[in-house]
């Protein structure tokens, strides 16, 4: 969670006294009060509102809390002449797309670019995940000539004057001499063409994710007109990111336009159409346990800035187009009993008494002792991955199982443990070696024996990293687990897409090949981008669950 500090006064001015009945609200909404004096209130937000992580959305969605006013309503405008920006195919291999915004009739003061600079800087660390995911930047408007174009380029040709330097610096320099560019430098390792935005004038803008042009990405005082740009890997992202920006600007009394995206696929930007998401009374009640009608319902979404649209009993919630936490009819549930209040649920007495008895559990544990204690670390990934990630790995592959209608790139069950640990190997190249992961979890296959058409088995999966590592090591930790588990195994040579051939084996239990276990291929750390030799084995568990 990030902490968010806001002025105490100027939160004061939009939402009333701030009194400990406030307080106790503030808390019961979902952003606990950290800390509270004279000068400063501290709220902890949580990564799935990242919209609140600025006065302006924090006091935009506490006053419908309060039912001080409704759900808000945007005014885009729409693109003036030149407001375009051309995303060139040379960018596609290393940022490939963004999503931008223009903002006028701004007022600026002192106070004004710290909250600025504080939300750019929160969402890099949430939702942009340390830049990695996405990055933004912005700019004065009048420093820059439209169109702009969004170009990959050779960085030891590009120079430009980095942010707060005097100096020119190539792409390649700023990695290694300004501050920004050692601290992110290994967002752009191995990358022949650097990202850039460049506008009409050749004018160099920024090279994200690194750092801004001093001449043309600088705003002070004195800038009444702002371009906004975030570029990143899912486009989803980035378009809920600008709408998160492009709010925050509108709250400060700034007048929003949009912009033309010239891509593949071709956009405008902010898009602020609420998404809809039907749903019933009847679900909601049934998940909360309680008895609201449709009124009801509706006030306590509002509460939360959620419109609702009734049509012959069909009712659809109008998502704010800077919300990312509500994807189902669920996360409506959930909005409900936030403005209904979870003090205000009566606790019931199952009426029926059970014993409950461990299982699954004791044998978790027994591997994760034996696995800690031999140097290895836990991890726990997603059960969803993107269907590219399955295919870094398994190159024929074709039985997903998808997700309909995924609000994000994970948008695939997976079907083994081993691609997530080498995303986890993959995400973590810059630190020390040797690096010896593991987990168990769930995983999926199609089936024709289950009602679903899905089957889920318990699997473990460990990886090791390191210059040394080889299939032997993998092997002494696997014949060390099944010592400890009072079990015998055997190993026969096999093929397997993701393994070197020749050192690669499946493992059989009773007669039964329950996992594979060997190196993995050096196409498959080229596409993982590890730097590492990584061995690895995975099981089903089953033969022990069963």
């Amino acid at each position: 969670m990030t902490i968010l500090a806001l002025n105490k006064k100027e939160l004061e001015k939009k939402i009333g006294k701030i009194t400990p009945e406030i307080e106790n609200l503030i808390t019961m909404f979902g952003t606990p009060v950290e800390e509270s004096n004279e000068k400063e209130i501290s709220l902890e937000i949580f990564p799935n509102r990242p919209d609140l992580l600025s006065l302006q959305g924090f006091s935009r969605s506490f006053l419908q809390y309060l039912g001080k006013s409704k759900p808000s309503k945007f005014r885009i405008n729409e693109p003036e002449k030149d407001f375009k920006v051309k995303v060139e195919k040379s960018v596609k291999q290393v940022r490939p797309h963004t999503a931008c915004c223009i903002v006028k009739e701004l007022k600026l003061d002192d106070e004004k670019i710290k909250e600025i600079i504080d939300i750019q800087e929160k969402l890099h660390l949430t939702i942009g995940r340390k830049r990695k995911k996405l990055a933004i930047g912005i700019y004065p408007l009048e420093k820059i000539r439209l169109p702009i174009r969004f170009s990959g380029e050779n960085p030891d040709e590009i120079k430009f004057i980095p942010l707060e330097m005097d100096k020119e610096m190539s792409g390649r320099q700023i990695l290694s001499r300004h501050p920004a560019g050692r601290d992110y430098a290994y967002l752009l390792d191995n990358c022949s063409k650097f990202p850039f935005f460049i506008d009409a004038d050749n004018k160099v803008l920024s090279m994200p994710p690194i750092i801004n042009s001093h001449e043309t990405g600088k705003i002070t005082e004195q800038t009444k007109e702002i371009f906004i740009e975030c570029s990143g890997f899912s486009l989803p992202y980035l378009k809920k990111t600008i709408n998160i920006l492009a709010s925050v600007f509108h709250d400060m009394g700034g007048k929003v336009y949009s912009m033309k995206i010239e891509d593949s696929e071709s956009f405008t930007s902010p898009d602020f159409a609420p998404e809809r998401i039907s749903f019933k009374i009847g679900d909601i009640n049934k998940t909360l346990g309680l008895e609201l009608n449709e009124k009801q319902i509706k006030k306590l979404l509002e509460k939360m800035g959620i419109a609702v649209e009734s049509q012959r009993n069909n009712l659809t919630a109008l998502i704010p187009a800077y919300r990312t936490d509500i994807l189902h009819w669920i996360d409506l549930a959930e909005e409900v009993a936030i403005a209904y209040g979870y003090e205000n649920f009566n606790a019931v007495i199952p009426k029926i008494s059970t014993t409950g008895e461990e299982k699954e559990g004791v044998v978790k544990r027994l591997i994760g002792n034996v696995l800690s204690g031999l140097g290895l670390l836990e991890v726990s990934s997603f059960h969803i991955c993107p269907k590219e990630d399955i295919k870094k790995v398994h190159y024929e592959f074709k039985d997903f199982i998808e997700i309909e209608a995924s609000k994000t790139e994970y948008n695939s069950l997976r079907v083994d443990i081993l691609v997530n640990l080498l995303k986890v190997l993959s995400e973590n190249s810059d630190s020390q070696y040797p690096q010896k992961i593991f987990e168990t979890g769930i995983v999926f296959e199609k089936s024709s024996e289950t009602e679903t058409g899905i089957a889920e088995k318990q699997n473990l999966a460990l990886a090791l990293a390191d210059e040394k590592t080889n299939f032997t090591e993998a092997r002494q930790i696997l014949d060390y687990l099944f010592k400890m588990l009072d079990k015998k195994y055997e190993l026969k040579e096999t093929e397997h897409a993701g393994f070197i051939p020749g050192r690669t084996g499946k493992i059989i239990v009773d007669n039964k090949e329950i996992g594979f276990i060997g190196e993995i291929h050096p196409r498959v750390l080229k596409n993982w981008k590890i730097k590492m030799p990584v061995s690895a084995l995975e099981i089903n568990l089953g033969f022990l669950l069963d």
